[in-house]
């Protein structure tokens, strides 16, 4: 008889989620220990949750299958039914991990913001839920220190800056044209993103040809969800149809609208994330 499957408990002290991405490189990997990474910080992506659904399923759950940044590899089973990562797979793991990860800011780390609840400074939206209600979680402590013990910012006043605001106007007559734009062999936003919980690209209404401001407004609250202030490439409105070579995620069922960050459009809205001024393009 097959032995019945079962979620290895991690010791209290392991640490979940999704981590930020450097500017300056995709594969940012400076002073993050392997060994501390797999002793500490992956089993929590193994660590039972309780059981199933938003905040409740273990993270290896969504995260062995789904199109996220955190892509890990397909877990093996033991005699006994219990399930693990060969040293390997949890180097490939470590790979993907370290990419997104700030070395030496933990606050700035996708990896502790995605799963940490709002009022406590993480990100706006997980699919999976939130994890960790407070920054003195003893999980959520274990991997900040390992994102500390990897160094310091080259400006450590940079830890202390508050991400820019994303310009609403911006967006109101620049970004939204994107979603309109027909590229050569590629789909237009609109057609996946006219609904539902992502629909950041709602549907016109018929003998329209653009978004009023009220429609604006709600496609912007939806969209702001996949977007890091101040980080182009941990915001997935940017590296989801992105080509993976150049630091976008694994996969998008839309196909790639960008096949390299020099793309102007891709840079464009790089520059709004960044909070810089830019240059809206002529469509």
């Amino acid at each position: 008889m097959r032995p019945r499957r079962r979620w290895l408990v991690a010791p209290i002290g392991f640490a979940a989620g999704m981590v930020l991405v450097s500017q300056v490189s995709p594969t940012r990997q400076e002073g993050l220990s392997f060994a501390q990474y797999r002793a500490r910080v992956e089993p929590i992506f193994i660590a039972p949750r309780g059981g199933h659904g938003p905040g409740m399923s273990p993270c290896a759950t969504c995260h062995v299958s789904s199109g996220t940044p955190l892509r890990l590899q397909p877990l093996q089973e033991d005699g006994s039914g219990g399930v693990f990562w060969s040293e390997e797979q949890s180097r490939r793991n470590f790979d993907v991990v370290s990419r997104l990860v700030v070395p030496g800011q933990p606050e700035r780390s996708r990896l502790l913001r995605k799963a940490l609840a709002v009022q406590a400074g993480g990100a706006p939206f997980h699919v999976g839920g939130k994890f960790f209600e407070s920054q003195a979680d003893p999980e959520w402590q274990i991997m900040a220190n390992w994102v500390r013990a990897a160094g310091t910012s080259p400006d450590p006043a940079a830890a202390e800056t508050s991400p820019p605001p994303l310009d609403f106007e911006f967006f109101r007559t620049c970004v939204q044209q994107v979603f309109l734009n027909k590229r050569q062999g590629r789909m237009e936003c609109v057609h996946c993103h006219g609904g539902g919980s992502r629909g950041f690209a709602r549907t016109l209404p018929e003998g329209r040809a653009f978004w009023n401001l009220e429609e604006s407004r709600r496609n912007f609250e939806v969209l702001r969800r996949y977007v890091d202030p101040g980080y182009p490439l941990s915001s997935r409105f940017l590296t989801h149809p992105l080509a993976p070579e150049a630091g976008g995620d694994h996969f998008h069922s839309g196909g790639r609208r960008w096949f390299s960050r020099d793309d102007p459009e891709w840079q464009m809205l790089a520059a709004w994330v960044r909070g810089e001024a830019s240059t809206c393009l002529s469509y």
